[in-house]
């Protein structure tokens, strides 16, 4: 019995894990560049050495060693692999020059080349639920020793003893402090980010990242929220988004067509406007205007009055996307209102449903995806009321098409300028990202300066 109910609360809790919205790979040409930084802006070596040659600091004395000095290190090479389902192996290449007072009562002075090698470990931190690197199994290999010291058994003993306490305490903390710079550059990751004043987006992990034999995959659920609290969920297609063949090797962000639609969602009460005083080519935006393509209106007003277009987004906007080519749905109503004297409120004429497709350009701004849109087509034009009788919708597609791209898609275009958040994390660049619509999904190469 308890082994069923253990089995059906499993099956439950399983389900209850959202797919993932946005997937991130990263490559050896991103962690070479993250370690290598993180070598150089910490000078780790440089203080490790300073520290070991201070006798104030408290480090351990070794016998038949006195005033000891770590001096002359040399600039790191550092070699990264991957190692499937556990992270990254590093080695560091660096060499030093050790000198102090030997048990013989002369100057010493050994010169070291050396390997420094570890396995970071990529976890997810319990606390935050951000990724982060632990290493383990440091270890100290000799590549090259030279010694002004006379080449006997008990001197070589000597400096091999001597190597032995001295380096591992003096390099392996280096390891360690050099993921601590890497690991502050995803401390912002799962943070809610603004998207204008609608809402956020936060990019929470929806499982610890995994490693294969040429990339980290981070998988992402995004969590995309109202500002009155209200959470947005992403739409399941029944498929989860999946990065296109032959680019294993290369570091890329995904971004599906189901997380960019609840994005949009928080903008669409922004994209619900009233137009007035646009003109359509040299048509101005009046009942005079209209009456060219529907009759009963110059019969009901006789004078041209000034028109009023109020449009209503039904449904939250909605994101499609097939190889090379993104579309943005809009459904909605669009009412025409004729303008009247002495503040009396303007007069509905007649309420049209439609269904506008607008193409979608991308590209990134400030580290900021940002959307760019032309109308595409008006994908369908029915009539819901009218005040003016019964006409034909279909006289109005061309003069709705004209107005639309004239009036209403700079207003869209101004509300997307906001820009939507990307992750935050390693201090990539999104600038330089080239960018690629595939099926279902965004693709953003991310490249190196």
């Amino acid at each position: 019995m308890q082994w069923s109910l253990c089995l059906v609360l499993c099956g439950l809790l399983a389900g209850t894990q959202a797919d993932p919205g946005a997937l991130l790979r990263l490559g050896m040409d991103i962690m070479n560049h993250e370690v290598q930084t993180a070598m150089e802006e910490s000078h780790i070596l440089e203080k490790m050495a300073a520290e070991a040659s201070n006798p104030q600091t408290g480090g351990k004395a070794i016998k038949g060693l006195s005033n000891m000095k770590v001096k002359d290190v040399l600039e790191p090479v550092i070699t990264l692999n991957f190692v499937p389902g556990v992270g990254i192996f590093q080695c560091v290449s660096t060499g030093m020059t050790i000198t102090g007072k030997s048990f013989t009562g002369g100057n010493m002075e050994i010169n070291v080349v050396l390997n420094i090698t570890a396995t970071d470990r990529i976890l997810q931190d319990e606390e935050t639920g951000t990724p982060v690197f632990r290493s383990e199994g440091c270890e100290v290999i000799l590549v090259n020793v030279k010694t002004n010291l006379p080449n006997n058994k008990a001197i070589n003993k000597f400096v091999d003893s001597t190597l032995r306490k001295v380096l591992p305490g003096l390099m392996c903390p280096a390891i360690d402090a050099v993921l601590v710079y890497v690991n502050k550059k995803w401390t912002n990751l799962t943070d809610p980010m603004p998207v204008d004043r609608m809402g956020t987006v936060k990019y929470a992990l929806t499982s610890p990242p995994a490693t294969t034999a040429s990339h980290i995959q981070v998988d992402f659920s995004p969590v995309v929220q109202l500002q009155e609290g209200q959470l947005i969920p992403l739409a399941t297609n029944g498929s989860s988004p999946e990065f296109p063949e032959g680019s294993a090797k290369d570091s890329q962000l995904l971004l599906s067509d189901t997380f960019l639609t609840a994005e949009l969602a928080l903008l669409q009460k922004s994209l619900e406007v009233n137009l007035k005083d646009k003109r359509v080519r040299k048509l101005s935006q009046t009942t005079r205007t209209l009456a060219g393509f529907i009759p009963q209106v110059a019969k009901s007003y006789h004078k041209p009055k000034p028109l009023l277009i109020k449009v209503k987004i039904n449904k939250p906007p909605k994101v499609t996307m097939k190889a090379g080519k993104s579309l943005m749905h809009l459904h909605g109503s669009l009412e025409m209102f004729a303008a009247r004297r002495h503040g009396k409120h303007p007069k509905s004429l007649f309420r049209l449903e439609t269904h506008i497709g607008l193409e979608i350009h991308y590209s990134v701004h400030e580290n900021r995806l940002q959307m760019a849109t032309s109308l595409d087509s008006l994908l369908s034009l029915s009539r819901e009321s009218s005040s003016i009788g019964d006409f034909q919708e279909t006289a109005l597609t061309g003069f709705i098409t004209d107005y639309l791209q004239k009036a209403y898609i700079p207003v869209v275009n101004d509300v997307l300028h906001v820009g939507l958040p990307l992750p935050d994390l390693l201090a990539i660049d999104y600038n330089l990202s080239e960018l690629d619509v595939v099926e279902d999904a965004l693709v953003l190469s991310l490249k190196m300066e």
